[in-house]
């Protein structure tokens, strides 16, 4: 069994997570912007389906990519140096988030329910959740968001309309990482896209030791409406490893 939150209950010690499912830890509470950050600090987040009480995880192992350690396979190295498309940060944020939460082509539902969006649009507006976004020909192609809590950024999700769009926002975000001083990107899970970009997994233990050195360290809350990425080739080979394979 695990416990159920209400308004004042603070979270179960992540070790009593459940391993069947994994990371299983609770349910209930809210999802204010007070219980989502405490929730963030501790290496927990929400996860549940539409008509399902609030659920939340941290799972073991865990999935982390290094901003400096990104892997670019060649041919996605030749997309990064194609002028056709344009990164922005920050300046469609209910875009991204509306995006993300649309029907994927694996599975028709969504787990970004509308409780979900207006939980981190209202941490948006607190200037701690923030999205990364490629446009093509002036139309939103793909992106991501996540909330930046000190020098840790943690995924939540991500999406593509046009190929490589979402590899392209993850490198941006990545490149943004290394400038701000962000020296975590928590990916969640396991997932192929970003094991071939980098991430990998790491204990419960050690995710929760790292994240304990790093949310502490202070941030300005606001908009990263005035990042700036480039498409220098040179910038690219020296902050990104490209790889010799080419998926």
């Amino acid at each position: 069994m695990i416990p159920w939150l209400d308004t004042n209950t603070a979270f179960p010690d992540v070790k009593s997570a459940l391993r069947e499912p994994n990371g299983l830890l609770a349910a209930g509470g809210d999802l204010g912007p007070a219980r989502l950050l405490a929730a963030y600090r501790k290496g927990i987040f929400p996860w549940f389906s539409p008509g399902d009480p609030i659920l939340w995880w941290s799972p073991d192992p865990r999935m982390v990519l290094t901003p400096q350690d990104i892997r670019i396979a060649r041919s996605m190295a030749k997309t990064l140096r194609n002028k056709a498309y344009e990164v922005r940060f920050d300046s469609r944020f209910d875009l991204v988030i509306t995006a993300c939460a649309g029907p994927r082509k694996d599975h028709g539902g969504t787990w970004i329910t509308a409780e979900m969006q207006h939980a981190y649009m209202a941490l948006h507006k607190l200037g701690l959740a923030h999205c990364i976004e490629v446009w093509m020909n002036d139309q939103l192609a793909g992106g991501l968001y996540g909330v930046a809590v000190g020098n840790v950024f943690f995924g939540e999700s991500m999406f593509s309309w046009q190929r490589d769009a979402s590899k392209i926002a993850l490198v941006a975000l990545a490149r943004h990482a290394v400038t701000a001083g962000i020296a975590m990107i928590d990916c969640q899970m396991h997932t192929e896209h970003l094991e071939t970009m980098g991430a990998r997994p790491v204990s419960r233990g050690e995710f929760c030791s790292r994240l304990k050195e790093l949310v502490d360290c202070p941030r300005t809350a606001g908009k990263w409406a005035d990042a700036s990425y480039r498409n220098d080739p040179a910038e690219q080979r020296s902050s990104v490893t490209v790889t010799a394979d080419d998926q």
